[in-house]
This record gives C-alpha cells, structure tokens and sequence, in this order.
C-alpha cells in the first residue's frame, strides 16, 4: 500500500476539528504556532531560545540524573541528558498515561513519532541537537483506564484500589497477572522475553512511576529516549510563580473562556476549572476549590486562607498538580521544547490553550498529531488480496462496506436511480396539470410521488438483501478479515497490544525496525507495517 493511499482526513477516524487543523483551515489558525512543517522548526528554534531560562536547563537536567539513578540508563539517554544543558538543544515531547504493559500500540506510536522527528530535525539543522522526551502522566488519577491491556481477546487486568496519583501506586498484586499473562504467552523465544519483559518491569519495581520507566527505558533506551517524572520536587519550583497565578488570579479559566468560543462548531475537549490545579499526596488527588476567599480541598476536610495556601505552594510545591489545562504549561515551562505530539484528543484540546500560553509569556509548541498505523500479517495481506480488496475498502464502515461489495459482486444492478428519476419525471407532468386545478390535487400527487419512491427504496434494500445471501459466503469472510484488523469495528492502535504479534514475528528488534521504518511523523497518513 502506497504511504499516501489513506490520509488522516480521508480514514473516517478524526474528528472535524483534527481534519481541519490538518487541512489548515483559516478560522483554526489564531488557536496554534506554527504549523509543523519542516521549514517552520527553524523559527519555533529562535523563538524558544529566547524564551527559556539557561539555568533552567541545569535544574532538569540534575532533577532528571536524580530520577535515573537507580537505572541502568545507556550511552545515548545518557548523552542526550547531558545534551540538555547546552542552550542549542531543544526537546520534542510526548506524554502519555502508565498504561499497563504499555496498554493499547499507540503508546509505541507515539514515542517512535517523537524519536524519528528528532532524527530527522538534526539532520535539517544539524547546528542544533533533538532529545526525544516521553513525559509519563504519573501525577493522573484514572486508574481505571489505565489497569489492562488487551492480550488474545483477553483483558489482563490489574485488580486493586486506588486513590490518588496513579505513579506513586506500589505494584503489589501484579504477581497475579503475571501468572496470567505467562500462562497465556506459552512458549517460544518472543514468549520468553515478553514474561521477562513484564516480569522485570513490574516485579522488580516498588511503584508504578518505576516500573513504567523500567518499560520504557527497556523498549527505546538505544534510541536516546529520556523519560520525565513531573512529580519532582526541584521541577515543581520551576512552576511556582504559574501555580501562584493561577490561585490568585485564575488566569487559565478566563483565557480558556475567552477561546471556547473559536471552537464553537467543535466538540470541545474539555472545559476549564476556575483553579485547574489538584492537590496531591500518595492517596489524595482532589481538586482545590475558591470558595468565600478560601481555599477548599475537593472531598476532604482541608482548607487553606490565602496566606496559608501560598505558604503551602512555597514549602511543599510538590503537592500542587496540574490539571489537563495547566500540565501543558507545566509541561513548557520546565523544558525547551519544540514540539508536542500527541493523539487526536490531545491535540483537540491544546488548541484551547494559547491564549493561556501568551498570558503567561511562555512560548506555544508546534501541534503535531502522532503517527497512526495499521500492523497486518503476511496471511492478511494474501486474504485481502483474494478477496480483491484494497486497503481503501478495508477503513470502511462496515455496513457501506458489505453494501459496495455485493453491487459490486452482483451481475444485477442494485442502484435504482434511474427508475427513481424516470418516476420524478412522469409525477413533474402531474405536477403541471395539478397547477392548474383545485390546489388540494397538489397534496395528493406530493404523497403519492413520496409512496412510489419509498416502495422503489424498499424493493432496492430488498434486492441488496437477497444478493448478500447469494455472496454470504464471501462477504463473511470481509467482515471477518475487517473485525481482525479493526477489533470491534474501532482502530486496532487503539485495542491490541504489541504483545499480540508475538506470533508473527521473529523478534521484537525486527518488529520495532518496521515501526522506525515506516512511521514518518511529518505525512499525514496512515502507514501500514506488514509483519
């Protein structure tokens, strides 16, 4: 399949907000940067040089040391840290939850967009160094979305309760799934690495946050990639004056509010807090509420008068998180970054944020949608093929999908058009002789013309129904092939696991090759990786 046989907007999986950013429309262009196109890197470089603080740079880089120390970190995460420090190197980010072995193939999508936007930023500005950053959303609550991944069909899932941030959470019960999941791996080499895999991350670990960058750092560490823990002391501080600003002014919800209305054709993402910022210990995430000049802790008896609270921020910052409306800025404000790449969610709802970003004088990233794929096996691709299918037909719904197919198998024509506009026709010439009489004539040609066409749309549906009896047999082997590469009628990035391919394979190196290979962050288009 050609790269540009099935553009974003074309696949039916974007929204219409995400398909006109990409398509660029005018009325979107206020609510971003600078598009991310290759030639445009070149101004969003000066303008973060200006606006990032060099001793900024040496807190990350030591905040990040700090957080690798109890890991086995390789020569290029290590070179790319150290990178960090000089005022010439600048970072392209992603973040994502602490999905449970990694959750849904996404999560691998999105770093390998970070990594090979970076290869491919040096060699357009080779004065200039790119550190690939994966920030883990340590600091979110939703463990519900995060406790499984799908495995066979199979959802292996981590059973426990949970309050407060998901990365703080000790791994005791994960013993369970293990068993589980090895039990369900059998055996083989693949089989093999992936209970080590699992085993080392999650057994070996004491807390989420670890055993995640464990995973991670296993997965890209030849890569260069640097995992970030934004629940950090010295990192935190970074944030304080914003935080401040936010208590005192509620600055966000009011620049947020101001930019809702830009998108009101849209779906939007999400809407601001009047404080978009939680208060945080190892079994509280609650959001703080302005109530009568004090500050209330969401669900619990605390309350801070304003001095109190400000004191609060001063001595212990790291109990204060951002929402999804300030971790961006959060985000921005402690690295020098260029670029954020993320899903259609997120980038749905950055683009709610500028105003904010300018309040604030911190300069706004390049939005660039990750890259999406559809992995199929050698044995799909020669189904597809004998079924004379195309990748096209393969994206779409699956109803209008069967429907195209049996016309399109059918020696009859199950299209009556041309009997619906001979019909239109002959009740035109009823309509001139009811203009000329008693204007009741006229309801009564008007219902009969809507009965007529109406049995002419039944007698087609049934017609289509009779022919797919006829085609079962090869129809049901296009839905079959259909509900394999979109598990539930829904993206397969979004479902299975890169587990699941273990079979397909011969190694997890030769798979990850593929993804490097043809993953290219900067086309809008899905790629296809057959293994």
């Amino acid at each position: 399949m050609p790269n540009d046989c099935i553009t974003y907007q074309n696949s039916g999986y974007f929204s219409k907000l995400i398909v006109d950013y990409l398509d660029q429309k005018a009325e979107l262009k206020t609510l971003y940067n600078r598009f991310p196109r290759l030639e445009n890197f070149k101004l969003q470089i000066e303008e973060k040089s200006k606006n990032f603080p060099i001793e900024n740079r040496e807190i990350l880089v030591n905040a990040l040391l700090n957080q690798y120390q109890k890991f086995e970190i390789s020569e290029a995460t290590s070179t790319n840290i150290e990178l960090l420090k000089d005022s010439k190197t600048f970072t392209i980010t992603t973040g994502h939850q602490l999905n449970l072995f990694t959750g849904p193939l996404y999560f691998l999508y999105k770093i390998i967009s970070v990594i090979n936007l970076t290869k491919e930023l040096k060699t357009a500005y080779p004065e200039n160094n790119f550190v690939p950053v994966y920030w883990m959303a340590t600091e979110d609550h939703d463990f519900d979305e995060i406790n499984f991944f799908n495995f066979k069909g199979k959802k292996i899932q981590w059973k426990k309760d949970s309050k407060g941030p998901v990365g703080r959470l000790n791994t005791s019960g994960l013993e369970e799934v293990f068993e589980q999941f090895s039990t369900e791996l059998g055996l083989g080499n693949n089989a093999n690495y992936l209970r080590e895999l699992f085993k080392n991350s999650y057994l070996e670990h004491d807390n989420l946050t670890d055993a995640t960058r464990y995973l991670a750092n296993e997965l890209f560490k030849n890569e260069g990639l640097v995992i970030l823990d934004g629940d950090d002391l010295e990192l935190k501080k970074l944030f304080i004056p914003y935080a401040k600003e936010e208590l005192l002014h509620q600055t966000s919800f009011k620049k947020v509010n101001e930019t809702l209305p830009l998108l009101k054709e849209y779906n939007v993402q999400v809407n601001p807090r009047e404080i978009n910022l939680f208060y945080i210990q190892d079994n509280l995430r609650e959001r703080i509420i302005l109530e009568n000049g004090n500050y209330k802790i969401n669900n619990t008896q605390l309350s801070f008068s304003e001095s109190e609270i400000l004191t609060e921020l001063e001595n212990n910052p790291k109990n204060f998180s951002p929402n999804v409306i300030l971790r961006p800025l959060y985000q921005e404000v402690i690295l020098p970054n260029l670029c954020y790449i993320g899903g259609g969610g997120e980038l749905a709802y950055w683009l709610e944020l500028k105003s904010n970003f300018e309040e604030n004088n911190i300069t706004f990233p390049i939005l660039l949608l990750r890259n999406s794929a559809l992995v199929a096996t050698k044995k799909q691709v020669e189904k597809l093929e004998k079924l004379g299918l195309n990748w096209s037909d393969i994206f779409q719904n699956q109803q209008n999908l069967i429907n195209e197919k049996t016309k399109e198998f059918s020696d009859l024509t199950i299209d009556f058009g041309e009997q619906k506009a001979f019909l239109k026709n002959q009740f035109e010439a009823l309509y001139t002789i009811a203009n000329k009489t008693d204007k009741s004539f006229i309801g009564a040609v008007k219902a009969q013309e809507v009965k007529q066409l109406k049995g002419l749309e039944n007698l087609e549906k049934k017609l289509l129904k009779a022919e797919k009896r006829i085609y079962s047999e090869k129809l049901e082997r296009i839905i079959q092939l259909q509900n394999e590469l979109f598990p539930n009628q829904s993206l397969q990035e979004r479902k299975s696991n890169f587990a699941d391919f273990y079979n397909e394979i011969t190694n997890f190196e030769a798979f990850f090759s593929l993804l490097y290979s043809d993953l290219q962050p900067l086309k809008q288009n899905f790629s296809l990786v057959i293994v």
